[in-house]
């Protein structure tokens, strides 16, 4: 069983992600820690019914490995991700996902775990347990987060952008974690904040946890009649934040992303600035980064925290990281910030005075993405010939296949061919200002690949 994805563990709680496990890789975090000379862990969970169990699956095993454990509670993922600064960590959620599902989600110094570790972490868990001397065990203690973590993003957002002074903002939390920081944290900014599912609660009875156009139909309707200047909305461990304008619509969120990139870009003074980004990003973000006096760099889904740390070896300055819907704030930490990218964005807003004058420079072209069926045992064999015939078909195309099939064409266009980590697919991701002719044209390509392979 391959034990980690692109964002963790994550899955099923009674199949997959059950105590058992929990336990098990406890024992071998608290494990490889202990080689690296590490004993220090703090942990905590989402709101989710299987959490608590879980956490304390986790918490044995971490001290029978002879890890110290810092019980944080239930906290926003990007929390526990600033708690684990100096230390390891750990957070029990599934993001996202339903609430049938949990996760772990496995951090050092502020950062997710890379390959590497997570290699190492699963190689100890396929073996056999390994735990430290009877008199090597640890112990656990509570610790609180919470108001260090709301009081130091309020700081951090203070510094860009302009006062709130009242502007109201409305934020959907999805009965998740967000519920616990985002709207404390524009308040104390000086926002009029109005809530929506601002319980925590892991039916996630107000809304599937997933902040989609169609999930999030309450905020976009109440913003719209409202004298709201947008509205935020975040997933179950508030990692991610979509955006809805005043008029209730969802915002790309390829245009935050390119909003908040040229605002870090134009703030540093690097000679040139670096932004962190994935193929499946829109080329929007490469326009003004370039305009700011900065370039992109792609690293693979799931990995920013990898790309931040590669540009950083090769002496580059690093202002921003992000994939669509999710945002490291480099300046702010390592880890991935939705609270942060609410913060910040509420003062470049104020600033502004609406969203609008910030999107006016960003190019929106048409965005799709489809799926093309494709057997898991057939996705290289099909990558392997995708690499040679859409180049073929499109020679006037400039051509990166570190990370699935990207062509970018003359006029911005692009398209990303990739194999899904997770479903038997193989997406098509594409922006034009003729997409629904490029994605069908690639998508042709892409099943013929598949019959072949």
């Amino acid at each position: 069983m391959e034990l980690f994805g692109t964002a963790g563990i994550r899955g099923d709680a009674v199949e997959r992600v059950h105590p058992e496990l929990a336990l098990a890789v406890g024992t071998a975090a608290g494990g490889e820690a202990r080689g690296d000379g590490d004993r220090e862990f703090v942990v905590a969970r989402d709101g989710r019914e299987t959490g608590p169990a879980l956490v304390a699956a986790m918490t044995a095993g971490l001290e029978a490995a002879g890890a110290r454990v810092h019980r944080a509670g239930v906290l926003p993922t990007p929390a526990l991700a600033y708690a684990s600064r100096n230390r390891r960590g750990v957070q029990v959620t599934a993001s996202h996902n339903p609430p049938e599902d949990n996760g772990i989600k496995l951090f050092v110094d502020g950062s997710e775990y890379d390959r590497e570790r997570e290699r190492a972490v699963a190689d100890r868990v396929d073996g056999a347990a390994t735990y430290a001397d009877w008199d090597e065990w640890g112990g656990s203690e509570s610790v609180e987060v919470l108001t260090d973590y709301r009081d130091a993003v309020a700081t951090y957002a203070s510094e860009f952008g302009a006062p709130l002074d009242g502007q109201t903002v409305v934020v959907d939390c999805g009965n998740g974690v967000a519920s616990l920081a985002t709207p404390q944290v524009l308040r104390r900014l000086g926002a009029h904040v109005v809530t929506l599912n601002a319980n925590v609660d892991g039916h996630f009875p107000g809304r599937p946890s997933k902040p989609t156009p169609e999930t999030i139909t309450d905020l976009r309707a109440f913003v719209a009649d409202s004298d709201a200047v947008f509205g935020i909305a975040h997933d179950g461990d508030a990692d991610r934040i979509v955006v809805v304008d005043g008029d209730g619509d969802v915002v790309h969120e390829d245009t935050v992303l390119a909003i908040l990139a040229e605002h870090y870009t134009r703030e540093s003074d690097a000679a040139e600035p670096v932004v962190v980004t994935t193929p499946n990003a829109s080329a929007r973000i490469d326009e003004r980064v370039a305009e700011a006096g900065g370039r992109v760099e792609r690293v693979r889904l799931g990995a920013l925290h990898e790309g931040i740390a590669a540009a950083e070896a090769r002496g580059d300055d690093v202002v921003f990281a992000a994939e669509p819907w999710k945002h490291v704030h480099t300046g702010f930490g390592g880890w991935i910030d939705g609270i942060a990218s609410a913060a910040v964005l509420s003062r470049l807003v104020a600033y502004e005075g609406g969203l609008a004058p910030l999107r006016e420079p960003v190019t929106e072209r048409p965005y799709r993405k489809v799926s093309v069926d494709c057997a898991d045992d057939r996705k290289v064999p099909a990558m392997d010939e995708l690499a040679q015939a859409l180049p073929a078909a499109y020679p006037d195309a400039e051509v990166d296949t570190e990370y699935g099939v990207r062509l970018e064409f003359p006029d911005a266009s692009w398209t990303l061919v990739r194999p899904s980590g997770t479903e038997p697919y193989v997406r098509v991701y594409a922006e034009s200002d003729d997409v629904d002719a490029l994605v069908d044209d690639v998508a042709a390509v892409v099943e013929d690949a598949v019959r072949s392979a």
